[in-house]
């Protein structure tokens, strides 16, 4: 299965530019998922790679060899857009059935070979019908079926599972990852699902606005983000604005305004220098009473939304910042009521630090 360099690729769109410079590798058999905002690049990042496009500057490599002349239909490679592409005048089985037989299949195996992967998508009892008669979620399974079936080494996948409701999209999400890995495909999946990414992904790539932020494996990406921006995409977390009073060996004194101050992990910021907080809401305890604990703030609850199995507090510290706390299995009624006045705790540890943005923070976090 090949594997997948990028050598300072670049794209443009007349003064767009929608790929700047990009540097990475892919290895043969890994299954990478590339997450970012609308805009961010991650089409025109598979339309490069299928060789429906070519890169301004910079070379692409496939198994260490340039592809950058050499035509989409040799590169073994198939994409499935997110407009599905289906042949409106085949059957379902047969749209399915086309990759095997283009790749000299007799007709029984192709059929068979169909007939399987249909059943993976959950489609066989429409093998018959023509695409036109299918919703949209369901010609985006054909078009994931057509493109497992297809047997080639590298799968683009655009937004794949997109138009399915979230119960199919949870079921086959785990489902399409087994059968890549079973298939010993190369496998790079674009999507905007953060859960998606984290859950499927042997790494997870971080684009916006052309570039790379991250490229790493889910729990480091997670646990270490790069940078504001994709602390907040790949998790979600309160962001809060400090100053660095003191650094010692075992935790960094930093004081918000107000007059609050906390303890974060000991990191190589100096005195008196600007940083951002990020501190994850399952991280974040409510208390009813103020007790001895790690940076204890005294706060109210300002809202509670109900997320199923979750709930998130949004609470307003006595300094106006506000923090979430995300609380897991509470049962039927919150433990805690909105109006009320709590202290809410977390660990150093679990403090993640940031150079302050030149651009401010409210910028570094919008999605653009």
């Amino acid at each position: 299965m090949p594997s997948i360099s990028f050598m300072n690729v670049t794209k443009r769109f007349d003064k767009l530019l929608a790929l700047d410079r990009l540097t990475f590798d892919v290895e043969s058999g890994e299954y990478v998922c590339v997450l970012g905002p609308t805009g961010s690049g991650k089409t025109t990042l598979l339309r490069l790679i299928a060789g429906l496009l070519n890169p301004d500057d910079g070379t692409i490599f496939f198994d260490g060899r340039s592809v950058n002349t050499l035509e989409a239909h040799d590169r073994n490679a198939v994409y499935v857009p997110q407009q599905y592409a289906l042949f409106p005048h085949l059957t379902v089985l047969e749209n399915v059935a086309f990759g095997p037989l283009a790749r000299n299949k007799s007709e029984v195996e192709a059929r068979e070979i169909a007939s399987k992967t249909l059943e993976t998508v959950k489609l066989s009892w429409r093998a018959q019908a023509l695409p036109g008669e299918l919703s949209g979620g369901m010609q985006q399974r054909v078009a994931l079926a057509r493109g497992l079936a297809s047997g080639a080494d590298l799968l683009l996948l655009d937004e794949p599972l997109g138009a399915l409701d979230a119960r199919l999209r949870l079921e086959l999400r785990h489902k399409l990852r087994e059968l890549v890995k079973q298939s010993g495909m190369t496998a790079i999946h674009v999507t905007h699902d953060r859960d998606e990414a984290m859950s499927v992904a042997d790494r997870i790539m971080i684009l916006r606005a052309g570039r790379i932020l991250d490229y790493g494996t889910p729990s480091r990406a997670y646990t270490k983000p790069a940078g504001i921006f994709v602390a907040n995409l790949i998790g979600g977390a309160s962001f809060l604005e400090g100053t660095v009073d003191a650094v010692t060996p075992d935790f960094s004194l930093i004081r918000m305004r107000g007059g609050l101050q906390i303890r974060g992990p000991s990191e190589l910021f100096a005195s008196d220098e600007p940083i951002i907080l990020g501190i994850r809401r399952e991280q974040v305890r409510i208390l009813a009473d103020k007790f001895e604990a790690e940076n204890i703030l005294e706060g109210e609850i300002r809202e509670v939304r109900f997320l199923g199995s979750t709930r998130e507090y949004v609470i307003r510290l006595t300094n106006g910042d506000r923090i979430v706390s995300r609380r897991f299995l509470e049962g039927k009624n919150p433990a805690f009521a909105t109006g009320q006045r709590i202290y809410v705790s977390f660990k150093k540890r679990d403090v993640m630090t940031f150079a302050y943005p030149s651009q401010g923070l409210r910028k570094e976090l919008e999605m653009v």
